[in-house]
């Protein structure tokens, strides 16, 4: 059944590689149909994967095979809510080892430029915290980060 709303995610030829790879590092992600073109088109010939059905953390996603017109950006990312340093760990590393590249404050980029922000629960609840100096101290370690070290983070909670 398709979905009423999904994303959809451009990639230039490798929309399958990367479901394959979202599908086998994320929990909650499978990979579904793989489509193929029924004739040639501007980026590939007929018989190539235009389409690939998937799911990543729960999120119904298409890649599509456009071509390289397209560029995926930051204002774009996947949020993935972490519960602990070795989850943490375990996803962040599985995208920067992979080809992809760290960035500050909990994001790194895959090797198909598609962002990502890793972010521990104590990350999100430190800098939502009802106190805005508990807030303040959370939100500034966080800022010197790259991958979130949840310690650092529970420490300046603590203060």
């Amino acid at each position: 059944m398709i979905p009423k709303n999904l994303i959809c995610l451009w990639y230039d030829g490798t929309a399958l590689e990367a479901a394959e790879f979202y599908t086998r590092t994320f929990p909650d992600s499978h990979l579904g149909p793989v489509h193929r073109a029924p004739s040639d088109f501007p980026s590939g010939k007929a018989g190539d994967v235009l389409t690939v059905e998937f799911t990543v953390v729960g999120i119904p996603c298409l890649g599509l095979n456009g071509g390289p017109m397209f560029k995926h950006s930051e204002a774009f990312s996947f949020q993935v809510a972490t519960e602990d340093q070795a989850e943490t760990d375990r996803l962040w590393n599985a995208i920067v080892d992979n080809g992809g590249q760290e960035s500050d404050c909990g994001w790194c980029k895959d090797r198909w430029g598609l962002s990502w922000q890793i972010t521990p629960r104590a990350l999100t609840e430190g800098v939502t915290d009802a106190d805005p100096a508990v807030a303040r101290r959370v939100f500034e370690a966080m800022m010197t980060m790259r991958k979130i070290d949840v310690a650092r983070i529970q420490a300046a909670r603590r203060g």
